[in-house]
């Protein structure tokens, strides 16, 4: 709070305080009033002026320097109220009140904004559970009748079920924690399913599913790993080269704190451009634009996910090369100790 601009807002008080003085002045030399009385009483004046003016800027500077100071400190500003002290002047009480009015309005829209969104996140997970059934009973159906769907029928039905465990995954991404439960998991068991599950997109792409080094057991949540690694796997799928061999070679570089595993392709690869922004949602890139296969919300989903399990996902290119992944699972001395 700047003194300037407080005086600047008060000069109406300081006017009415000087036509009061001249006033006064000219009521003491009309009744030819003593030199000392007048400038006894001109000092008085003065005094009162000055703690008319200062007393009321101090009790007020440090309410609103600890205000503005809040809020700027704060990430989330609209929880200042929080911060403050009730101040002890009639205009700071009638904003603490304000803000008191207004941070509660808020809240109450919020809850009723979340109380929505959780609605409609349950008609989503709800929906998709019922969508799945059909979509499974069609590629039994599929299975058990080949002569009658082709190739093409079988990988779009896959497609549609990729899809939908996607926008499942996603509508619980971000209450995770209730959803996932990490124990101690066989990584090549679930590297395994992933290759079960893409199996016909890697026959028809001919896609070597190369597996090697992956006996180890790590701390994970093995649905949600088995979602992580099927995006991945289907991006290796989705973005190959037109090339003689064409390769997924899944493995493990063990360190003494740490298990990473390798996710590699001989694929085309992402442009250097593109690859510090492969995880952020939405993100399609050149090969996105290119091919129109991509929404650009697995790796992000991934990323998400990855984070909330404790994991690190990391990712190196060089374009029409190939293309890394990895995923590192820190090694947890507690739950060897536990266990």
């Amino acid at each position: 709070m700047k003194f300037g601009l407080y005086f600047k807002d008060n000069l109406y008080k300081f006017l009415i305080f000087i036509v009061c003085y001249i006033i006064n002045l000219l009521i003491f030399f009309a009744f030819k009033v003593e030199k000392s009385v007048i400038i006894s009483s001109s000092i008085l004046y003065i005094v009162c002026l000055l703690l008319i003016i200062l007393i009321p800027f101090f009790r007020k500077k440090k309410f609103y320097d600890n205000l503005l100071a809040n809020i700027l400190a704060l990430d989330k500003s609209y929880l200042v109220l929080e911060t403050l002290n009730k101040p002890e002047f009639y205009e700071g009480e009638l904003l603490y009140q304000a803000l008191y009015e207004i941070n509660k309005s808020m809240n109450e829209n919020v809850r009723l904004i979340e109380e929505h969104l959780q609605d409609f996140k349950e008609y989503i997970e709800c929906w998709i559970h019922e969508i799945k059934i059909p979509l499974s009973t069609l590629v039994l159906i599929s299975n058990n009748h080949k002569e009658q769907f082709d190739k093409k029928t079988k990988l779009q039905l896959k497609r549609l079920e990729d899809y939908v465990d996607q926008v499942l995954y996603y509508a619980r991404s971000e209450n995770a924690e209730k959803d996932y439960l990490i124990k101690e998991v066989d990584l090549s068991k679930v590297i395994k399913n992933v290759g079960l599950k893409n199996m016909d997109d890697l026959l028809e792409n001919k896609i070597d599913y190369i597996v090697e080094n992956v006996d180890y057991k790590i701390l994970t949540d093995s649905k949600w790993l088995e979602f992580i690694l099927g995006q991945i796997v289907n991006n290796s799928i989705k973005y190959k080269r037109n090339i003689d061999i064409s390769y997924i070679k899944i493995f493990v570089q063990e360190a003494q704190e740490k298990t990473t595993l390798v996710i590699e392709d001989n694929g085309i690869g992402i442009k250097e451009s593109d690859l510090k922004q492969v995880f952020d949602k939405s993100f399609t890139g050149e090969n996105g634009r290119n091919t129109n296969k991509s929404t650009g919300m697995g790796l992000f989903i991934a990323k998400s996910m990855c984070e909330k399990l404790g994991h690190k996902i990391d990712i190196e290119s060089i374009y029409n090369e190939y293309t890394k992944v990895y995923i590192t699972f820190v090694k947890n001395k507690y739950y060897d100790v536990l266990k």
